[in-house]
């Protein structure tokens, strides 16, 4: 199984990964990296992050403090 994230604007619009797809073994890699790395995403434009498990969406992220 491979792990991604897709980054969305507000509207929907995906945004392009500042450094390439990343991919991750397993769930747990990929929200210890998104935990660390979403306050620059959040500053490169991004709004939302969606966790991909081998092509199918598990979930939908806000990047946005509540």
């Amino acid at each position: 199984m491979v792990w991604t994230w897709r980054f969305e604007q507000q509207d929907g619009t995906q945004v392009a990964q500042p450094d390439g797809l990343e991919e991750f073994p397993g769930q747990g890699d990929a929200e210890s990296w998104i935990g660390e790395t979403w306050k620059q995403l959040l500053a490169d434009g991004v709004d939302r992050a969606v966790l991909i498990e081998d092509g199918r969406e598990i979930y939908t992220m806000s990047l946005h403090e509540a």
